[in-house]
């Protein structure tokens, strides 16, 4: 078993606003004293917001910013917390960076993506960190490799952090798409299920990369049952020295948050009943597809057996793209998309491919 299965759920390390998901908000760059204490007071007056960011070392834009000064910012959020009642939460990325943090009174740390993508730096931070309490968040790596993302949170777990929270802000995409990053919203889902008391962040900002898409990843990630929101704000966008395609105003936030639903994972008994029947009904149905799935292969060894004795080459690519094109034209004629009917074929091609190439070579 592994020790994340240990982490503490984040109803017992921090107080939820009843179904309303938990709300970090602020900067991933700070820039000035003003710009830092006038979002700080601003993100006051939203609610739900109850832990202020602040990014207090970005290498790579730190001739623009206050990258060198973090003692100084670290100062001012203190001040922050003086004003506003918010907890504080600082990204990290060196044993240096731990060691201020807890000097000054910072509540809350996180590990960035390019960070969580390097093993060595994840272990100094877990020595600089062995013997603390701090609550500490982990967001995903910049790649979709759900193993690099667990290797780093048991890193930090082993330290002795239970307070532990993942944080999902999509992967880095391939080619240009209408996201900045790609959500794959698969990776925590799976996260989820194997290690149920772990709490995801869902990171809206930097997986939209526009404000305009912010709010419809924000529903996505509450319609997933993720634990909590963070949301990048800056008092005056329009003058953010990065990322200001992404960031919201505080009343802007306010709005956002207020316009999601906020669903329950959980209903009473009696309507509990109706969901297991449907619940019985889809495990019935997912039965007769994997066994169909099977005999589909046990027909499918026969005609590798056939090709191999008629020496034929395993891809015959007029067969597939009939097979593709009938299966499209079903589907939708049942309702089904067709990128997930073209998804489903491919899977079923790839897998009868191996197959048939397994015969021909055993042959």
């Amino acid at each position: 078993m592994s020790r994340l299965d240990n982490c503490r759920p984040m109803n017992t390390w921090f107080k939820k606003l009843d179904t309303r998901p938990i709300v970090i908000s602020g900067s991933s760059i700070v820039e000035s004293e003003e710009q830092l204490l006038n979002t700080a007071r601003e993100l006051k007056k939203v609610d739900q917001v109850k832990i202020f960011q602040a990014g207090v070392w970005k290498p790579q834009i730190e001739k623009k910013s206050f990258g060198d000064r973090g003692i100084d910012i670290l100062q001012w959020l203190n001040q922050v917390k003086q004003e506003t009642g918010l907890l504080t939460m600082v990204e990290v990325a060196s044993p240096k960076h731990v060691e201020m943090c807890l000097r000054h009174n910072v509540d809350i740390l996180w590990i960035g993506a390019r960070t969580s993508s390097n093993p060595f730096s994840v272990q100094e931070l877990g020595s600089a960190l062995q013997g603390m309490s701090v609550p500490v968040m982990v967001k995903n790596p910049i790649n979709p490799d759900i193993n690099l993302w667990i290797e780093a949170l048991e890193t930090i777990n082993k330290a002795g952090i239970s307070r532990l929270a993942a944080i999902h802000r999509g992967f880095y995409p391939f080619e240009k798409t209408r996201l900045r990053n790609i959500p794959k919203w698969e990776i925590p889902i799976e996260l989820k299920s194997r290690f149920h008391n772990l709490p995801i962040i869902c990171d809206p900002s930097h997986i939209a990369g526009g404000k305009k898409y912010v709010p419809e990843m924000a529903q996505k990630a509450l319609d997933l049952n993720m634990d909590g929101l963070m949301i990048e704000s800056h008092f005056n966008p329009s003058d953010a020295i990065s990322d200001r395609e992404q960031l919201l105003s505080p009343a802007d936030l306010d709005h956002v948050l207020r316009g999601l639903v906020c669903r329950l994972s959980s209903i009473d008994d009696s309507e509990e009943n109706r969901l297991e029947n449907y619940r019985d009904q889809i495990d019935s149905v997912d039965s007769q597809l994997i066994e169909l799935l099977a005999q589909r292969m046990n027909i499918v060894e026969g005609i590798g057996e056939y090709k191999a004795e008629k020496n034929m080459t395993i891809l015959q690519l007029q067969r597939w793209e009939k097979v593709r094109e009938k299966g499209i034209e079903l589907g939708k004629s049942l309702g089904l998309s067709e990128p997930f009917i073209t998804q489903l074929l491919r899977m079923i091609h790839k897998e009868a491919i191996l197959k048939q190439n397994e015969v021909m070579n055993r042959k």
